[in-house]
């Protein structure tokens, strides 16, 4: 997989500057702006286009990481008290948000009450299950985007 992306880097890096001159009248991947973040974006594509390593975006600049509670340092930063919502959408500890989106859509549709409404004892089942998983998806997503754990 990683020559995969090595000959892709190699291709884009070849296309761009075959194509930098006649587009952009220099040997560079970025076009002409005045924004400082946008500047700062294409150094590091240029950087990384030339075989250099990417920098870590600086605390406080679009892309870097929010900053997490002290107690939360173990796990990947991830709270302990976060555990037992990750198992209710049957994930690993600690899986990312792309992770945890699909597998609450995958399991609100398995257990969503409409599903069952033929049988009433299904259904109250199915109804605390969703709100379970309902739960447990809205506690992980905010601490993602505040730091902290929702009651």
């Amino acid at each position: 997989m990683d020559r995969f992306f090595d000959r892709l880097g190699d291709v884009i890096k070849n296309f761009l500057d075959d194509e930098d001159d006649k587009v952009f009248g220099r040997g560079s991947a970025r076009p002409a702006g005045g924004d400082p973040d946008l500047d700062a974006a294409y150094e590091e594509l240029d950087d990384f286009l030339k075989g250099g390593k990417t920098a870590r975006p600086e605390p406080g600049r679009a892309g870097s990481e929010k900053p997490r509670p002290q107690g939360a340092a173990k796990n990947g930063g991830i709270p302990e008290a976060l555990r037992a919502d990750f198992q209710e959408l049957s994930l690993p500890f600690g899986a990312g948000a792309a992770d945890c989106k699909a597998a609450y859509k995958k399991l609100l549709k398995i257990h969503h009450p409409d599903r069952h409404a033929g049988h009433e004892g299904n259904m109250k089942k199915a109804t605390a299950k969703a709100a379970r998983i309902n739960a447990s998806y809205r506690r992980i997503e905010a601490w993602r985007e505040t730091g902290r754990i929702e009651q």
